[in-house]
């Protein structure tokens, strides 16, 4: 089962599991036959997990809620007797006292804790991501950008393999982190958005006060010895933006 199984990472996961000759159920909060909302758990998540030899935990939500989600899923395995739980979480979650990465850290700890065979992943952050970011920074006319702080983004369907891979196995604990190939200064990045989308901004470095944003310019974020993925950010700009590049 692959929870999050119809979002940006988890479709993914679900299409090379199946490609790989397994069965998979996709959890979702609003796809049948399995649309279930993992914060409020219930029979609906206790019959989607029945049955199910491993779980791929890829669902999150910006409106909070992880971690009573992760209690309810752990739960609802043990008791379905579930033999492997997978979580993807984010490089860094351990060392940047920033909220949502403070959420994926007591995730962390709740599968660990949670009597099942289990693996985490942790990666660095989508290029979807980083290009979504970009783009609600340019509806501005002049582009802020928090100054000195690096990125290193890597391509989702890379993770989606990986995760794929780590769930056809046995239970691994603590995995390798994924790093995208390059780190790249965040005003690269932008520029090299900015190019791609055919868009004009000015680009304005400042910084930012705070022990969150002290962790993200120290490369707290980051995994340069992990740097394991192939696709980088121009490469994905120029299947995001293929007009622009062929104008070029």
């Amino acid at each position: 089962m692959v929870t999050g199984g119809t979002g940006t990472l988890g479709r993914h996961v679900t299409e090379r599991l199946r490609a790989a000759g397994h069965e998979v159920r996709v959890l979702s909060r609003h796809t049948p036959p399995y649309a279930v909302d993992l914060r409020e758990g219930g029979s609906g998540l206790d019959a989607a997990v029945t049955g199910a030899d491993t779980i791929v935990h890829c669902a999150t939500s910006a409106r909070g809620g992880d971690e009573q989600a992760a209690r309810n899923l752990t739960a609802a395995a043990r008791r379905a007797g579930a033999g492997h739980l997978v979580y993807i979480s984010i490089v860094g979650v351990d060392r940047v006292p920033f909220g949502y990465y403070k959420t994926k850290l007591a995730v962390e700890r709740l599968v660990e804790e949670s009597g099942l065979g289990w693996t985490v992943l942790r990666a660095t952050q989508f290029h979807d991501l980083v290009l979504t970011v970009l783009q609600g920074m340019a509806k501005l006319p002049v582009l802020l950008l928090p100054a000195r702080v690096k990125d290193q983004p890597v391509e989702v369907t890379e993770v989606a393999a990986r995760l794929a891979e780590l769930a056809q196995g046995a239970p691994a604990g603590r995995a390798d982190d994924m790093g995208g190939p390059e780190v790249r200064t965040f005003d690269s990045l932008a520029r090299a958005y900015l190019k791609a989308s055919g868009r004009r901004r000015a680009v304005v470095k400042f910084p930012l006060r705070g022990a969150a944003y002290d962790a993200f310019r120290d490369g707290g974020h980051l995994a340069p010895e992990r740097a394991v993925g192939k696709g980088t950010f121009d490469e994905y700009l120029r299947k995001r933006f293929p007009a622009t590049a062929a104008h070029r």
